[in-house]
């Protein structure tokens, strides 16, 4: 276990076409190159000894370390605390707008505030998942490190200072160390001239001028600040939805509006065990959540982007013949070749195997996602995006095929393997799909079959109110033939489907304090009660606590919305990252960060915001102490 670093311990950095995990330590020890969903450069957050790393820190271990980033950016600053000084290494990755790029630079800019420090800058990179071998070109100007899979590093030095080192003439001491390199130098109070560029298919190293990292890095917090500072969110809450909104654009790849659900893969739902996805991918699902939230800070382009992509997989679906028209989910640029796999040579994070690449669930069918992209579209459409003609005939057709399936079991929204079942949540969706066509049709009398869809709405409506709801328990239920409950039924009140004060809503709220929350986190559902065709057991699920959230505060019980919170809170890493779940002792589990969890946090944050602005209106107290 010493060999790994908790989960949480990491900041987030990318370029908006890739992105890499930087621990408490100073390593970099999970990057995908070019993209998202390329194969890792550094994995060693999966296997130790095979996944490679790039790490600059102290010599020795005699020091704390502290992180946080440049306030309003994604600039990471990591710091490091001696007897003999004090010194910080800032990481970023220049923002890359246009066109898609094998080219992305990772920049490690150096200081030190105070005294001296040795620092130790060790570079071992392991190409595609460190399957592929590769030769090491050392020169002046840095390094390149050439692979048996086509790609390249090039390791750019800068600043000569009056630092020290183990070379000739007090330069920085370099040595060859297994498949990479071992660089030693000192720097003194004052110095901030070193640095390093490691550039993919960067060519020639290069030696560059101090002044070039410091403009780099001014752009790059020039960008990051520009972008925040669009944000309509002025409530409370401000920093943790900044940074939440920062993460979620982190993940978006630019070139196609298209966010992943998380930015790495195989990290464990439970420590040792075998649920370890790849989530480098876009969710229909997840994508939608996510445009919902941009759009409620005001980041309508984002939205619009999202939306262009979304319309280009429901063109493509429109004109297929199979049995489902869309797909669950689908890579950064829409294509759908997810095969999964395993890596059997990596280890996986304290042990917990397989490792995976590519996901093996893109071929259920998921009937919950008609639901959660009409809901998009109608969202963006409200803030002035509406859909041409081509996209409008693609959409009527996706409709109709909802219309005519929606009756069948599927596969359920938590992609378990133990089979389909008529699942409430999937029917739920398939309402929701229905009803915001409909919306949408009368909204600008577009041609469409609103006599069958307002038809199939309806016997969707009642069969869920007839057969959803377990009287037994006093619940809507996971599935039709059980008493399991499920925390995704969260969002029946929040999308219109239920009012949050009906009865069998309240009870149904009722029956999940009881049995989903623990301590104010919520799980999933009870995968010992539902077997979903997997060992173990997992955490509680970040995204429901924050739906659980949202569901209090329109139930009317806003203290313990507030409460529930704040507690959620005080479990993000230390920069304000979460996630996906959290485990026993309060430890986060699952890939990170995960778009769920700080989607569902913007989302939490606007409805308490505006739940305690009425009734600060209203002459009460925002919290009342019982």
């Amino acid at each position: 276990m010493d060999r790994y670093p908790n989960i949480s311990a990491h900041g987030l950095i990318g370029d908006l076409q890739t992105a890499a995990l930087v621990t408490t330590d100073g390593a970099v020890d999970f990057f995908c190159c070019p993209r998202f969903d390329s194969p890792s450069v550094f994995a060693s957050l999966l296997d130790a000894e095979k996944g490679g790393y790039f790490r600059i820190a102290p010599a020795g271990d005699n020091y704390v370390s502290k992180q946080l980033y440049m306030p309003g950016t994604a600039l990471l600053i990591t710091r490091f605390m001696t007897p003999d000084g004090v010194g910080e290494v800032l990481d970023f990755m220049p923002v890359i707008e246009g066109q898609p790029t094998d080219r992305h630079r990772l920049v490690r800019h150096l200081r030190v505030a105070r005294g001296t420090m040795q620092f130790v800058l060790d570079l071992q990179p392991r190409f595609d998942y460190g399957r592929a071998r590769h030769t090491m070109e050392i020169s002046e100007g840095g390094a390149v490190f050439r692979s048996d899979s086509g790609m390249e590093l090039t390791l750019h030095s800068t600043g000569t200072g009056t630092g020290t080192g183990g070379g000739a003439g007090g330069a920085p001491a370099v040595e060859p160390t297994a498949d990479g390199l071992r660089v030693t130098f000192t720097m003194r109070e004052g110095e901030s001239g070193r640095g390093v560029v490691l550039e993919s298919m960067g060519g020639t190293p290069q030696k560059l001028p101090t002044a070039e990292l410091e403009r780099l890095a001014e752009d790059t917090g020039a960008y990051w600040k520009g972008w925040i500072g669009q944000t309509t969110y002025t409530g409370r809450w401000r920093e943790m939805v900044d940074r939440s909104a920062i993460t979620l654009k982190l993940m978006t790849y630019q070139p196609t509006g298209a966010p992943v659900a998380a930015a790495t893969l195989g990290l464990p739902e439970q420590a040792g065990g075998e649920r370890n996805w790849d989530y480098r991918f876009t969710w229909i699902r997840d994508g939608s959540l996510s445009m919902h939230a941009l759009a409620g800070l005001g980041y309508l382009d984002e939205a619009a982007r999202f939306g262009a992509w979304l319309r280009d997989r429901v063109e493509e679906g429109s004109a297929s013949n199979g049995s489902s028209p869309l797909k669950i989910m689908y890579r950064v640029d829409g294509s759908s070749d997810l095969n999964e796999e395993t890596l059997d040579h990596f280890e996986g994070w304290r042990g917990s195997r397989p490792v995976r690449i590519g996901n093996g669930a893109a071929s259920q069918l998921q009937l919950d996602i008609y639901g959660e992209a009409m809901d998009a579209i109608l969202t963006g459409d409200d803030a002035g995006l509406p859909i041409a003609h081509a996209g409008w005939r693609a959409l009527t057709k996706i409709i109709d095929w909802v219309a005519d399936n929606w009756d069948q079991p599927d596969e359920g929204v938590w992609e378990t393997r133990g089979g389909r079942e008529d699942f409430t949540y999937g029917r739920f969706q398939c309402w929701v799909a229905l009803d915001r066509a409909i919306r949408l049709a009368e909204r600008h009398g577009r041609p469409a079959n609103t006599a069958k869809w307002a038809a199939e709405r309806d016997r969707l409506y009642n069969q869920i109110m007839d057969r959803g709801f377990n009287d037994k328990v006093g619940a809507f239920t996971q599935h039709y033939s059980t008493e399991v409950l499920d925390s995704s039924l969260l969002l029946m009140p929040l999308e219109g489907f239920i009012s949050p004060t009906d009865p069998m809503w309240l009870s149904t709220l009722r029956a999940m304090d009881g049995e989903l929350v623990s301590d104010s986190l919520v799980y999933r559902y009870n995968p010992a009660a539902s077997p979903d065709g997997l060992h173990g057991d997992e955490g509680t699920f970040s995204l429901c606590t924050f739906l659980y959230v949202d569901a209090l505060a329109r139930a009317g019980r806003l203290d313990d919305a507030v409460l529930t919170f704040e507690k959620m809170l005080t479990y993000g890493n230390h920069l304000g990252l979460f996630s996906e779940e959290i485990g026993s002792t309060g430890e986060q589990l699952g890939n990170f960060p995960q778009a769920f969890t700080h989607l569902s946090l913007i989302n939490a944050a606007i409805t308490l915001n505006n739940a305690m602005d009425r009734r600060a209106r209203q002459g009460e107290p925002a919290l009342t102490v019982a």
